[in-house]
């Protein structure tokens, strides 16, 4: 399993063609209290680049934009009675997406842990 980040502040976790794609702690702390996501449903497919959800705080409104192209298997429903479960676990139990992906090579494009670190600084 490894682990990649885009610009816009999602991380992406894959295994083989499958995706976990949520919001970094970053985002997560730059929002503030998370008070309402909007998720896409299974069986929904997007490209790169698409937003694919909507994320709500006291501070503001932001898109999710996707990582990479793929189609939806899982939403993290959860998180419709919990969204501040997005701030207190933003890498782990705040996921939002489990994607089959339809091109893996898209996260050649995407950052890694350092990279990453290295671009919030």
């Amino acid at each position: 399993m490894s682990t990649y980040y885009s610009e816009d502040h999602e991380w992406i976790t894959v295994e083989g063609d499958t995706a976990i794609i949520g919001i970094t702690a970053h985002a997560a702390e730059q929002l503030g209290e998370v008070v309402f996501i909007e998720l896409k449903d299974a069986g929904d497919e997007f490209e790169k680049g698409d937003e694919i959800g909507v994320i709500e705080s006291v501070k503001a409104a932001s898109d999710i934009i996707a990582p990479v192209s793929g189609a939806v298997t899982e939403a993290n429903a959860a998180l419709s009675d919990a969204p501040a479960t997005v701030n207190e676990s933003p890498e782990k139990d705040g996921w939002m997406y489990k994607v089959k992906m339809s091109n893996a090579s898209q996260v050649d494009a995407l950052m890694d842990a350092e990279a990453y670190k290295a671009f919030t600084a």
